[in-house]
């Protein structure tokens, strides 16, 4: 093997070449660097964008450590604001909802709808009012402008109703048939249906990004865990007490964890929706029943339907910190808070009443006569958004 050396100049002369090169790099201008070989500005490295930290199409969360941080007092959605301010009352037993004028704690109008309505349900893009006619097989929507009743629209078994976050999808609780039924947001459409193997599905909600939910199992004691873009169940537990029978469901507002109310168990389930692992059971009282966030994201109003009462609990303590009594007793049940945060409302589920609570004292404001078997009543309009369903979730 030969090898060629360089001459003693050429190799001064190359060295030289290269500091001097070096040195240009080093002395240049911070401005645009050179492209090899071009002479000319290099073309900008095109960032990869991460991939989006929720649910593909929801609207990100306004703060990261609070779901709810879109739900302030009074901060009305443009889509909603000149809405009359209304609480519709669905009465399980007389097949109407009575509309009452909060500001005058008066029943002002009384709509007939279909059979057995449970819950009035604000769609994902707040223009509708949608009732939900278990036992009718049909949902009734309502203009919350106008306050009156479209035509019903066919479908089966509505026990409840529930939005994906991306407004994708409506999620019909179908409770007696056993199924998940999710539909066109719009036009109700059957899009997929989702066989469950347990009894009444019946509540849920959704985690802070958006990518599943948990929903609970009425007559079976059950939890599921559902992929909200697969429409998949993914988990599935039994709760850890004989005779359990979960209502509503809602998450912190840091989403890292979720709370199940149980009208059998008499309190709250408290787990990680992420590990899905055995909860915990919080006692409330009895009958423990609905779950409502207050307006500055520090508590949650739990009404107890067996005893009367409702529990105040501190997120931050993690614990209860008050509990206040009707008077002369009755049965709290589904409802909502005040666009302005200070007044709970709550249906009778047994009195044929509603009650509207000071958020603040606990002091019982009105108690207002409606149908027969008031249920999941939806405060109109409200903070958020969009609806994620029920008596109204929004974010």
């Amino acid at each position: 093997m030969t090898t060629h050396r360089l001459p003693r100049k050429a190799t001064v002369l190359l060295a030289g070449l290269v500091l001097a090169a070096l040195a240009g790099c080093g002395a240049a201008d911070k401005g645009t660097p050179e492209a090899l070989g071009s002479g000319g500005p290099a073309k900008p490295v095109k960032a990869v964008p991460a991939a989006p930290p929720g649910l593909a199409g929801m609207p990100p969360l306004l703060a990261p450590d609070d779901v709810y941080a879109a739900d302030r007092p009074n901060k009305l959605s443009p889509v909603v604001k000149n809405f009359p301010s209304r609480v519709y009352v669905p009465n399980t037993s007389s097949n109407t909802v009575s509309v009452i004028d909060p500001a005058t704690y008066k029943v002002i109008e009384t709509i007939p709808v279909g059979v057995q309505p449970q819950h009035v349900v604000p769609s994902w893009d707040m223009k509708t009012l949608w009732v939900n006619n278990n036992r009718g097989h049909t949902l009734t929507p309502i203009d919350p402008a106008t306050g009156e009743a479209g035509k019903p629209v066919e479908v089966h078994d509505p026990y409840n109703l529930y939005f994906t976050p991306n407004g994708k999808y409506a999620i019909v609780m179908a409770s007696m048939d056993k199924e998940l039924v999710f539909r066109d947001p719009h036009t109700m459409d059957r899009v997929k249906t989702v066989p469950v193997t347990c009894f009444g599905v019946n509540h849920a909600d959704f985690s802070a990004d958006g990518r599943y939910f948990i929903v609970s199992c009425e007559f079976s004691g059950e939890l599921l865990k559902v992929d909200t873009e697969k429409m998949e169940v993914v988990g599935q537990q039994k709760l850890p007490f004989e005779g359990a029978m979960p209502q509503d469901v809602k998450v912190s507002p840091d989403g890292k964890t979720f709370y199940v109310a149980d009208m059998m168990a008499h309190g709250m389930w408290v787990l990680s929706g992420d590990a899905f692992d055995t909860p915990k059971l919080l006692p409330t009282g009895k009958g423990c029943h609905g779950l409502y966030v207050s307006r500055d994201s520090r508590e949650m109003y739990v009404s107890n339907r067996g005893e009367g009462s409702i529990s105040v609990f501190d997120f931050k303590q993690n614990r209860l910190t008050k509990k206040w009594d009707l008077p002369d007793g009755g049965s709290p049940d589904m409802g909502g808070v005040s666009a302005d945060g200070k007044v709970l409302w709550l249906s009778g589920r047994y009195n044929s009443e509603v009650y509207a609570i000071d958020t603040k004292s606990g002091e019982q404001l009105a108690r207002i006569p409606v149908g027969s078997g008031p249920h999941g009543l939806a405060v109109y309009p409200q903070p958020g958004r969009y609806s994620l369903g029920h008596t109204g979730i929004f974010r």
